[in-house]
């Protein structure tokens, strides 16, 4: 329950646990040291146990009975169980952060770390005091200021995701949560953090860094996989297979040349990723509405140097959306050509077809009805991811269109769409490349379907004869 499968059906189901298990004790079913009876009762309370050790930071709630209360000798939990209410709050934790977003079904821990709300924070300190840095040489904050931010970092301290999540519950405001527990463990020196800054400068900057270091892991699969293709179309250079159109028969061709055609367009969507990555490495520490006002150029400068970024040439007070929706328009073509790549071997393992099929591995079942069936479930799996990252496009390109110098209607978004289709894409580049590699291909079933038309498939050849001797088409 803990290590797989969808987090908040998890977190959904250790609640109902809860919920039934303490209203077995609020109606006395078994006493603290006893366990029910009935095998239902036993594996439910011993899932409650389960859930009970799993849960972290239990939050206190006082249940000191008041005078008009009957005392009993029952231990009797508050009305708002301390542990279902820590529950609850850690499912709030569970799905606030952006890394929860994504199914774990469908994620790779690399991936997924680059989401994760402690890297998202590192990366906001590294943003607010390398901003320090740079006012301390302008002499706008003393050096001692940035000195004790780097001291404080150099102690490798523990990011403490729900402790700033506590003081945001307060503020109802992420980056002024952050801060404030940042003051709380710095020091009075960092009262001179975010001189001059907004909120969108830290925001939009740790995005670029995130996606930047995304895209980085996304060519990465890319070049794994153009290899796993290139191979696998040497290996099949001269493999003769019929070429189809509109899904029917035409002339021969190679197995090689189909993985050909899928090795050039991945080498286009490889060159795409890594312009879109250019696009999108950009930095902005601009100050309210983008105007400079209160912080020198030079601090953005300073900071996108640190950060492996550029400056963002004018900006508002956020980095313009263009460049974000070109980013997700790039993932949506990528995993276009997943898909069909994906469904290309679909057909192919078609029981009628079958030139080439997935790898089926030892132990393997097909179907729970029908125990003869090797379906295509890698690629089937594969159109389907395909269509969730695709799904990232249209509102990105809405997000575009924001209130004069800024509004937050594209921040809710980008919470889901920079996580989601990222580590879907990644994950389904994996997949594929794990598919090509083990790919199962039959050169003799290519040759009898070639051969089931007896030579009509040289039909041009008569054609372009017969025309070259004068006769009408």
């Amino acid at each position: 329950m803990w290590g797989s499968g969808d987090v908040r059906q998890s977190t959904a189901y250790c609640v109902w646990v809860v919920f039934r298990a303490e209203m077995l004790d609020l109606a006395g079913w078994r006493k603290p040291a006893e366990k029910p009876a009935s095998s239902q009762s036993k594996r439910m309370f011993y899932a409650y146990d389960f859930v009970r050790a799993k849960t972290l930071n239990p939050i206190t709630i006082p249940s000191t009975p008041t005078s008009s209360q009957p005392k009993s000798n029952i231990a009797r939990p508050p009305r708002t169980s301390p542990l279902l209410a820590n529950l609850l709050g850690g499912a709030r934790l569970l799905v606030s952060t952006e890394s929860r977003n994504m199914i774990v079904r469908y994620s790779r821990p690399e991936m997924t770390a680059i989401w994760d709300a402690e890297n998202k924070f590192r990366i906001w300190f590294e943003i607010e005091a390398h901003a320090t840095d740079a006012l301390a040489e302008l002499g706008v904050v003393p050096q001692s200021a940035a000195k004790a931010l780097w001291d404080w970092w150099a102690t490798k301290p523990k990011i403490d995701v729900a402790a700033i999540d506590a003081i945001e519950a307060v503020t109802k405001h992420d980056v002024i949560a952050f801060l404030t527990w940042v003051a709380d463990n710095v020091g009075d020196e960092a009262r001179f953090m975010h001189q001059g800054m907004t909120s969108s400068d830290v925001l939009d900057t740790c995005l670029a860094v995130q996606l930047t270091q995304a895209t980085d892991l996304l060519i990465a699969d890319m070049d794994k996989l153009l290899e796993a293709i290139k191979r696998r179309a040497l290996e099949h250079k001269f493999t003769p297979t019929i070429g189809r159109s509109h899904g029917i028969h035409g002339e021969p061709v190679t197995f090689g040349m189909k993985l050909a055609q899928a090795y050039a367009e991945f080498a286009r969507s490889r060159a795409r990723l890594v312009a879109a990555r250019a696009e999108i490495a950009t930095c902005a520490i601009s100050g309210a509405v983008g105007t400079f006002a209160n912080i020198d150029p030079k601090v953005e400068a300073h900071v996108a140097a640190k950060l492996g970024l550029t400056i963002e040439p004018v900006s508002t007070q956020v980095i313009p959306r263009d460049r974000h929706a070109m980013y997700f328009a790039v993932l949506g073509v990528v995993a276009s050509s997943v898909e069909r790549l994906a469904v290309e071997i679909r057909h192919l393992q078609r029981t009628e077809v079958l030139e080439a099929e997935e790898y089926f591995s030892p132990g393997q079942k097909g179907s729970s009805a029908m125990p003869h069936k090797r379906n295509p479930i890698l690629t089937e799996n594969l159109t389907g991811l395909a269509r969730m990252v695709r799904s990232a496009v249209t509102p990105a390109m809405e997000n575009v269109a924001l209130w004069h110098e800024r509004d937050i209607s594209h921040s809710s978004v980008e919470r889901y769409i920079g996580p989601d289709a990222t580590i879907t894409l990644d994950f389904a580049l994996g997949r594929l490349t794990g598919v090509i590699d083990k790919l199962l291909i039959y050169p003799e079933r290519m040759q009898k379907n070639l051969d089931r038309m007896g030579g009509l498939v040289h039909s041009q050849r008569v054609l372009l004869a017969l025309t070259q001797a004068g006769i009408s088409r």
